[in-house]
């Protein structure tokens, strides 16, 4: 049996919710509508930012942009990430926020055992499932679909409840005089919190964040153990960072 536009819709965005993607061809059987229908449909729900369309599908919008983000200095985010994972040695306890970056470490701790990760990324659980030897804590809280993290006060506390040898963080943006910055105040939070409970935090960001400042500040560079950023930062700008960082890592 068919059904209206309204419901079709309603449904499209349940099975996203659900499947994080989905194809025209299985919403045609499921729906009982020919795959234009289907394919009109997603175009009306992609115009209104509701979805964006795949090859033969669609995923949702906020994803579609963290993986575009994700794709942004590919190369030079593997490298920060690596270096990074470099840090941690079996048995440790690390905290890592949300962000494209910071969601790559899991990826290179291949070796490792007995790590224990609280972080509050969504994002980073595609790497760390692939991992046994990692245990994973995800914090609870609201749902920030434009960083795929966990954010408020559910989050904190569970940030706040454990106390972990590294923090890694990310930012929107950041500088020699303003530190580290970020767009929106509740994962600002997330992150100073994460700092309150490690005994060394790390800012991991690419060269392209730096002489940004974001909404909202987070931290004061002096207040890092260190930044673990890329080669495409200027001679001057690298000079600036080794006076206002305690430790400045070019990769």
């Amino acid at each position: 049996m068919t059904v209206d536009r309204a419901t079709r819709e309603a449904y499209i965005l349940d099975l996203l919710a659900k499947d994080g993607s989905l194809s025209v061809s299985a919403l045609s059987k499921d729906l009982g509508v020919s795959e234009v229908t289907i394919r009109s449909n997603l175009k009306g729900m992609e115009e209104r930012g509701l979805l964006t369309r795949t090859h033969g599908g669609a995923q949702p919008a906020s994803l579609a942009d963290v993986l575009e983000r994700r794709r942004e200095h590919a190369a030079e985010k593997e490298r920060i990430a690596e270096a990074a994972a470099a840090l941690i040695t079996d048995g440790d306890r690390v905290m890592i926020e949300a962000g494209t970056t910071c969601a790559l470490i899991p990826k290179y701790l291949s070796a490792r055992k007995g790590v224990q990760i609280v972080t509050n990324s969504t994002l980073l659980l595609a790497q760390a499932r692939l991992n046994p030897q990692l245990t994973v804590i995800l914090t609870g809280g609201h749902f920030h679909r434009e960083s795929e993290s966990m954010i408020g006060p559910v989050a904190l506390r569970a940030v706040r409840d454990f106390n972990v040898r590294y923090a890694f963080v990310g930012t929107d943006g950041f500088t020699s005089d303003r530190g580290i910055t970020t767009q929106f105040a509740q994962g600002a939070e997330v992150i100073s919190a994460m700092a309150a409970r490690a005994e060394e935090t790390w800012l991991l960001a690419d060269a392209s964040k730096y002489g940004r400042a974001g909404f909202v500040s987070v931290l004061e560079l002096d207040d890092l153990t260190g930044i673990i950023t890329d080669d495409g930062l200027g001679p001057d700008s690298v000079a600036a960072l080794r006076v206002s960082a305690p430790t400045l890592r070019v990769v």
